[in-house]
């Protein structure tokens, strides 16, 4: 799938690849595994109870269900559609931005938004549908927030269907995230919309905030920045105490504001030749 083009783009497959390639194995050994798990082990929902998102054992340590809520799977269509669905975006995504960009935009909309979905449940125990006991899975929340990026990223791109009509992509967003939530409230599942909610708000906090390559590249950079600023005030004292030395004994250097020695006759001088400190 091309991306960022002028010219609308159809949803065709595009190589099975990346971040996006082990986000989707993953769902589906998962899904596998649990069917088989179902065959040979009846109480198997109680296992897999332990990786669903439900505030109340959030609450009480089990942190790791913010990570792994996704990659419990529901229907067997449902699935196939979401995981289409992450193939055709978060491979255009990952094609763009860099597959570290794309990790960090799972994580931060999955588990972020995992949270922020827990604490508003257990501050609206009384709303019905919500409260420390609900719970929700699967991988349309994270989905949901993959289509706003897009959605966000490349706005007026149009998405071609089968050649039969296109739509710009901030529209098809748009109606991804309302048709889920319409059927999640017709469901009655309320945990499950405000879950798909706060990942898609996550997401886009990350769109905003986070710099362009990334989290850790942004950190990176920032900390080599510091790290060089303390060198070079560093350096700078030093070759302050060094012309306070030279004009003790008598010689006078002349430095630039890096601290780096200047030749006062504006000659180049070879930076190995120390004999102008004697």
């Amino acid at each position: 799938m091309a991306f960022r083009s002028n010219q609308p783009v159809s949803l065709v497959f595009p190589p099975f690849q990346g971040v996006t390639r082990r986000i989707i194995l993953l769902a589906l050994v998962e899904y596998l595994g649990a069917a088989l798990l179902a065959l040979f082990f009846h109480p198997s929902t109680l296992l897999l109870s332990l990786f669903r998102l439900q505030p109340g054992q959030v609450a009480t340590g089990m942190l790791w269900q913010l990570l792994t809520y996704p990659f419990v799977g529901g229907g067997l269509l449902s699935l196939a559609f979401a995981l289409l669905t992450l193939w055709f975006f978060a491979s255009a995504l990952e094609d763009d931005r860099g597959s570290q960009w794309l990790t960090e935009y799972f994580l931060v909309a999955t588990v972020a938004g995992g949270a922020l979905a827990v604490l508003l449940s257990l501050s609206s125990a009384r709303i019905p549908g919500l409260g420390p006991y609900v719970v929700t899975q699967g991988m349309w929340p994270a989905v949901l927030a993959v289509m706003v990026a897009y959605g966000v990223l490349n706005a007026e791109q149009q998405v071609q269907f089968n050649f039969l009509f296109s739509l710009k992509a901030k529209y098809l967003a748009v109606i991804y995230v309302l048709f889920y939530l319409a059927l999640a409230l017709v469901g009655g599942d309320r945990f499950g919309a405000l879950t798909a909610l706060c990942n898609a708000g996550a997401g886009y906090g990350f769109l905003k905030l986070a710099p362009r390559r990334g989290l850790r590249i942004g950190v990176s950079e920032r900390w080599f920045a510091v790290r060089n600023a303390y060198y070079r005030a560093k350096r700078r004292r030093a070759a302050r105490k060094f012309a306070v030395y030279m004009r003790k004994q008598g010689k006078e250097v002349s430095l630039d504001e890096e601290g780096r020695y200047v030749d006062p006759d504006g000659k180049p001088r070879d930076p190995n030749d120390r004999r102008w400190m004697n």
